[in-house]
């Protein structure tokens, strides 16, 4: 079993999720939750509590690898940057902790748990429950995060079956 951390960051709700993997790919849910940050006075304390408390979940979860969803092009250059600095926050939480990290395109995430590039939320939310037979309803970041750390699994699994260095296994963009 592969423990997978998978973050969706976000400058005001950043989502994490965690899931075992086999060696198939097939999933088990662990844990999964969002960071609230629009409680600190700052964006700088924001951005420690990102760090402090992927590194806490880290310690309690012990997983094996980081999945994170990749920075897209943002309408507002601002909100584009806090993205940026938010995924920063938790990318170094990981490698501080010791751990890898791979990242994922929101396209690539909705492709592999939705079937399609285009989904909305409610789709992404909806497959995570099917997918990790979670009955409730998923928080929409807690979702994304799960989804991450789901596609990770699957394309660490095929990479692995099919024997190929995982830096094939991706188109050049």
């Amino acid at each position: 079993m592969t423990r997978i951390l998978g973050i969706d960051p976000g400058s005001q709700r950043t989502g994490v999720g965690i899931i075992d993997a086999d060696a198939a790919g097939a999933v088990r849910h662990v844990f999964h939750g969002a960071l609230l940050l629009l409680d600190n006075e700052t964006f700088p304390l924001r951005l420690k509590q990102i760090f402090d408390d992927i590194c806490a979940i880290i310690a309690e979860h012990q997983p094996h690898e980081v999945a994170i969803e990749r920075v897209f092009m943002a309408r507002n250059p601002d909100s584009a940057l806090k993205l940026g600095q938010a995924r920063g926050a938790a990318i170094c939480a990981a490698v501080h902790s010791g751990l890898p990290v791979i990242e994922y395109a929101a396209k690539e995430v909705k492709q592999a748990v939705v079937g399609g590039g285009a989904a909305g939320k409610h789709q992404v939310q909806h497959m995570i429950g099917i997918l990790l037979n979670i009955s409730q309803k998923v928080q929409a970041d807690a979702a994304d995060a799960l989804a991450v750390a789901i596609t990770h699994a699957h394309t660490r699994s095929s990479v692995q079956r099919l024997g190929i260095p995982r830096t094939a296994w991706r188109r050049r963009r």
